[in-house]
């Protein structure tokens, strides 16, 4: 009936998106499945604003279960030894409209964490100025629908369960409880009959869908009365979820009874005491006398003997594992017994390497193996391993696949000629994850049944591999309570974790940079010089501040090798942003001519609010074009007042028009433009270093000339005397009568 069926809607906020340059720029969505979810319904709406500056724009929508998808916008490279499954993307078109609706369906789907990421194309490296231009505004939002079977019918093991298929229309939804340890299951459908008591035509779907690769097992069950199927290794401690459709005819139900067995897998471990005895000492370190570091004490030959004959019953060997917490997605695993673990052809050794915290999947999983090369009797033997979620692979000396029953597992191989090996799985999805390690021969397993091999095992969660390497920083990025991390490259370097070097700047080209960048700021010297000839001593003081933070700022502001900071970046930041404005302000006060007391008290107030305002806003274009446009208005007004007064043009000389101000205008006008309309991440370093030169010459020409009662700076004059280096003027007092 309509009624065992429960709908449920999940709503997220919807958020601007970016364009495309790092996975920072993709905006993550994350939801949860409940279980017994038999529709899941997604409603992607995606809009754009109605300015002229919005154009048609293509937004790529990506999907996965379990962890965060994993993109290649851009094509660049994935670290070695990485596995890489492209993920389920859909793109949606904002053309004409302004608002975009979009469903996805997914029927059966996995219960559990989804992740739904959207962005932009690549973005274009334009640097914009704040303020200057309006980005167009690109809205997404996803919302989740599904409809869950209030009463699914449960399957008990061993126990013929007889069902219905009321009609095709309508399917048929059963679960059951797969338990830990379980090697295989099987299922089977007896007696399979429709109501007209014919042979029965049905199709069985085991599984759930998960995105971007599903597994589901499909079983067409046609002209048959007994139909089944066989799983290995299902899932561990997981609910499985079965569906039943009929293909006949629409108003002929179907009947029959539906059997699900397990056969277990029988684990051989170390016994508890050891356990508890290694980690205790592995916490506190090797007492003193001790056999070992790792604290277990060495066997005798008989215990030896007898566990090696006890491997013939086990189907696995299990080793006991410590998952120790670092920081925020950063886990150690710690094998007890040593980092070295036993691993041979009777059955296979397995490691739970537990990620089902719900916050694990935001990382990377590295596993690492070294074979101890004295460990193997046998030159040609080779140590096969799988990493698997979900359930373990127990039969890799069978098949050497390493697939489970909905899972396709991540191989690794060690031999004498190839000692090491590693696998990086990013985003791992959340579940108990197991490495599966077994001892193979070539020529069968009978010549090596009594070989042994020694494997190191280093297993870790980080957030990002190898820490984005020498040119990349890891970020950690915060979906509400959802924590993820994503490398950040700089210096042309690229890929998942900045290891391509496709665009990458050679040291030489980082290092011109940097003197581009910090040498161009030398252009001060001639405006500073200029300010002091003149007697302004305080324009010269600001200008020397000026140069030197811009200098060790953009020293200190490179990306790649060729660094240094004196202090703090955002001191050095913030300064750099004080001294640009203030030396503009103090230039176009010091043209306009006012009085000296009225020029200082606007040459302190103006610094004291223009220090206010960057530290509200740092990058916002008011912060220099609001000081710039008053002083502007003062020294007009004030070129204005001595004009009327002369009654002349002001400045009265065509040489200082000709010579100084219009080309001192020009070079400002040239030094905004190409700061504001130029600039982009390739060709920074040289069109920031034309506007540092630009604004230094430009101030070098604006600068007005002395005042006339003032006599230029004259050192022969003022060192005359032998041994006094300073000059007494008398002053003239006068009595008032």
């Amino acid at each position: 009936a309509d009624s065992l069926y429960v709908s449920e809607y999940f709503s997220q906020s919807a958020q601007k998106l970016s364009f495309y340059s790092w996975y920072g720029n993709a905006k993550l969505f994350h939801f949860r499945v409940p279980e017994d979810t038999v529709l899941l319904r997604w409603l992607l709406q995606a809009s754009r604003g109605k300015g002229p500056e919005c154009t048609n724009m293509e937004i790529t929508v990506h999907f996965r279960y379990g962890a965060p998808p994993v993109i290649n916008p851009l094509g660049t490279d994935f670290p070695a030894n990485a596995t890489v499954r492209p993920s389920y993307s859909i793109s949606i078109t904002l053309s004409s409209a302004v608002q975009n609706t979009t469903f996805v369906n997914v029927t059966t789907p996995a219960a559990g964490d989804w992740f739904i990421a959207a962005h932009l194309p690549e973005a274009a490296g334009r640097i914009e100025v704040k303020g200057f231009s309006t980005p167009c505004p690109y809205m997404f939002q996803a919302d989740m629908f599904v409809l869950r079977l209030a009463d699914m019918p449960v399957l008990e093991p061993g126990v013929a369960m007889p069902q219905t298929v009321v009609s095709p229309a309508k399917a048929l939804h059963v679960k059951v409880f797969v338990p830990k340890h379980t090697a295989v299951m099987r299922l089977e459908l007896r007696n399979c009959l429709t109501s007209e008591q014919k042979v029965c035509a049905v199709r069985i779907v085991l599984g759930s869908i998960t995105l971007p690769q599903s597994f589901q097992r499909i079983i067409t069950c046609v002209g048959k009365v007994n139909c089944s199927l066989a799983l290995d290794s299902p899932p561990w401690d997981k609910w499985l979820q079965i569906m039943v459709e009929s293909l006949g005819a629409a108003n002929a139900s179907v009947s029959m009874e539906m059997l699900a067995s397990f056969r277990a897998c029988r684990p051989g471990s170390a016994s508890s005491f050891l356990n508890f005895s290694s980690l205790n000492q592995s916490q506190t370190g090797p007492r003193p006398g001790s056999a070992g570091a790792a604290g277990s004490p060495p066997l005798s030959t008989g215990e030896t003997s007898r566990n090696t004959s006890d491997q013939r019953s086990f189907c696995l060997q299990t080793q006991p594992v410590v998952r120790e917490d670092l920081d925020v997605v950063s886990v150690r695993y710690r094998l007890l017994n040593g980092p070295s673990v036993p691993v041979n052809s009777l059955s296979p050794t397995l490691l739970l390497l537990s990620l089902n915290t719900g916050m694990d999947s935001g990382g990377s999983l590295v596993v690492n193996l070294l074979l101890n090369k004295t460990s193997v009797s046998l030159a040609n033997a080779t140590v096969v391993a799988c990493v698997s979620a979900a359930s373990p692979v127990l039969s890799l000396n069978a098949t050497h696949n390493c697939s489970t029953a909905f899972f396709q597992g991540y191989p690794l191989r060690v031999s004498t000629s190839s000692l090491e090996a590693m696998l990086i799985v990013l985003y791992p999805q959340t579940d108990d994850w197991f490495l599966s390690l077994q001892l193979i021969c070539p020529k069968g397993q009978g010549e090596c049944n009594a070989a042994e091999a020694k494997v190191t095992v280093f297993a870790y969660l980080t957030p990002c591999f190898n820490d984005c390497g020498a040119y990349g920083q890891c970020s950690l990025l915060r979906r509400h309570g959802y924590l993820y991390a994503g490398c950040s490259c700089k210096a042309g370097w690229g890929g998942w974790s900045c290891t391509d070097v496709t665009k990458a700047q050679s040291v030489s080209a980082q290092n011109l940079a940097t003197l581009l960048l910090t040498l161009s700021n030398l252009m001060f010297l001639p405006a500073i010089v200029v300010a002091v000839y003149r007697y302004y001593l305080v324009e010269a003081s600001v200008y020397t501040y000026t140069m030197f933070f811009s200098t060790f700022y953009h020293a200190c502001d490179q990306p790649g090798v060729a660094v240094m900071c004196i202090m703090n970046y955002d001191t050095l930041q913030y300064c750099d942003f004080l001294g640009s404005v203030v030396s503009i302000w103090v230039t176009i006060l010091c043209m306009s001519r006012v009085k000296k007391i009225l020029k200082y008290v606007l040459f302190v107030l103006g610094t004291l609010l223009i220090a206010m305002s960057l530290q509200l806003d740092r990058r916002g274009v008011w912060n220099m074009m609001g000081p710039c446009l008053f002083a502007l208005v003062i020294m007009i007004a004030a070129w204005v007042y001595h004009g009327v007064k002369r009654r002349h043009c002001y400045p009265p000389s065509w040489k200082r028009w000709v010579f100084y101000l219009l080309p001192g205008i020009t070079l400002a006008f040239i030094a905004i433009s190409v700061y504001a309309f130029m600039e982009t991440n390739e060709n920074y370093y040289y069109t920031h270093s034309i506007w540092h030169v630009l604004v230094a010459s430009s101030v070098a020409f604006l600068l007005p000339p002395r005042d006339k009662h003032k006599k230029p700076w004259a050192w022969s004059q003022k060192l005359t005397c032998r041994y006094q280096i300073c000059q007494n003027d008398r002053e003239e007092l006068y009595a008032v009568t």
